[in-house]
């Protein structure tokens, strides 16, 4: 489990700091496991892979869908165990598929091998994806944003001006959020601005980071940003795996404005009903924070006068997010392609806000590899049949092909959000279960929106609230030491079901009325 911890965490390369303390990440802090058990968990996945590839082919499956099969469950166990890094998950799943895919017959002619060369194209088929495109411009844009500071700045404004009082703190916390979501589409970057300044404000009050009041501000700050990842379509890695599939299968493209429509006002509703739980669950040692102000007040001090570096990113992100807003409304420029270019800007000599070596020592260039694969399987997993075939078997199984559309969606969401407690990343859930998702919708006796109905299967994969392993920001936040899994976990309870009642209230009524269903 380890290796996975120090890879989410570590993947924004965030160094917290408070009072010039270096604040330990949960990869110094969590607690060690006793005993090492990767090399197992490696052992097991080849076992399980060499033993669906060698066993009866179905009829109905293609030689080359039960090999995707077996590729998926042996990254589901690598991903689900954390036997191995990411990045290194993702070198082994392109080798096994160039190889196994390679020496299956070819789907068009089955009387000929496919040939490791074609095997190869369908395993590196994710890298041209223009979701992936936009996840590492999106990533350039956080860079940009760490490398500025600017995204502190913001975060300290809008905490100077709320007051010293804890539920206004909390209230502030919760904005940070929503707005960095706007600005900064990388979960992790957005926790790792906030909760350095919430500590700094605990310990200023004379509190250890791991007081009542420690818990309460940092927690909050990571369940709002994991809320924010479904309201904001920029805002989080696992949102651009789902629309990747959604275009490439049903041919239709998902505006920013449109996901915002579909997605913010749960979210608003989520962000409201977090204030209150927080409050409720966990009461602080103080009401109001003295020293507080002064504390942020010195911290923005610290940062001096706006750069002109923080003023032209500041315009080009404003012009980015006009842009994002209006897509298919004012112009034909879609999202990855306007995003692109506000980085090639940024980029740019004189008028950029930083240089090639900032950008090569702080982008997580594994992330962009393990997305990649991811949609690579996924693509893998329905252009071979395999998806379909196990969407039959499981879902079918169940009994959701004759269900109310409703009920379909209530028992989807429930084995979603169950699975969850074993995916340290939604971006490999993604990966793993939108392409089911897909095909399932092919099988359903009901008259639905394709479209929606995966969609909303992609907001419940981002419920990340209830285990500090279920989300890199999680982890972040763990590490500091402000709050126990216990602790979490009470937040994370009511929120998980409020929000799965919420998702089937939606589902019933707005959705429906708005043409998402």
């Amino acid at each position: 489990m380890g290796n996975q911890k120090q890879y989410e965490v570590s993947e924004q390369n965030y160094v917290l700091e408070r009072k010039g303390q270096l604040v330990k990440t949960s990869e110094e802090t969590a607690p060690k496991p006793k005993r090492n058990l990767n090399g197992l968990w490696i052992i097991l996945a080849f076992v399980v892979l060499i033993t669906i590839v060698l066993l009866p082919n179905p009829a109905d499956l293609p030689v080359t869908g039960q090999r995707a099969l077996a590729i998926l469950a042996f990254a589901v166990i690598l991903w689900v165990t954390e036997a191995v890094p990411y990045p290194v998950s993702a070198a082994m799943i392109l080798g096994l598929a160039a190889v196994l895919l390679g020496l299956a017959p070819d789907m068009a002619n089955p009387d000929e091998m496919l040939g490791t060369k074609e095997g190869l194209k369908m395993a590196l088929a994710g890298f041209s994806s223009p979701a992936v495109a936009l996840v590492a411009a999106a990533l350039f844009l956080a860079t940009a944003m760490q490398a500025t500071n600017l995204h502190k700045r913001l975060a300290l404004y809008i905490l100077s001006k709320v007051g010293v009082k804890t539920g206004a703190i909390i209230f502030g916390s919760i904005v940070v959020s929503i707005i960095l979501a706007f600005f900064v589409p990388s979960a992790t970057a957005r926790a790792g601005a906030v909760v350095p300044i919430l500590l700094g404000m605990v310990a200023a009050f004379g509190l250890p980071a791991n007081s009542r009041l420690g818990a309460l501000l940092v927690i909050t700050a990571v369940q709002s940003v994991s809320i924010w990842n479904i309201g904001i379509k920029t805002g989080a890695a696992q949102n651009m795996v789902a629309l990747g599939f959604i275009e490439k299968e049903f041919g239709v493209s998902v505006a920013w404005s449109s996901w915002f429509l579909y997605a913010a006002p749960w979210s608003i509703i989520m962000s409201i009903v977090l204030y209150f739980v927080m409050l409720a669950i966990i009461k602080p040692e103080t009401k109001v924070i003295e020293g507080g102000k002064e504390l942020i007040q010195g911290q923005l001090k610290e940062l001096g006068k706006m750069k002109s570096s923080e003023l032209r990113l500041i315009i080009i992100s404003l012009i980015l997010l006009f842009l994002w807003a209006t897509e298919e409304k004012l112009h034909s420029f879609d999202t990855t392609t306007v995003t692109i270019v506000a980085i090639a800007i940024l980029l740019t000599p004189k008028i950029g806000v930083f240089d090639w070596k900032t950008v090569q020592q702080m982008i997580p260039w594994g992330t962009i590899i393990v997305f990649a694969v991811g949609i690579s399987l996924g693509t893998i997993l329905l252009d071979t049949t395999g998806a379909q075939w196990l969407s039959d078997k499981v879902f079918g199984a169940m009994g959701l092909n004759n269900m109310p559309l409703l009920a379909t969606i209530a028992l989807l969401s429930l084995f979603n959000i169950l699975i969850h407690l074993g995916f340290a990343s939604a971006t490999s859930l993604s990966s793993a279960l939108i392409p089911i998702f897909i095909a399932l919708t092919s099988t359903i006796a009901l008259d639905v929106n394709e479209v929606g109905f995966v969609l909303i299967q992609q907001f419940v994969i981002s419920f990340g609230f209830l285990l500090p392993v279920s989300a890199p920001q999680n982890m972040l936040a763990y590490g500091t030491g402000a709050f126990s899994v216990k602790d979490f976990l009470k937040s994370g309870i009511p929120l998980t079901v409020i929000g799965y009642l919420l998702i089937l209230l939606f589902s019933a009524t707005y959705w429906k009325w708005i043409g998402l269903l």
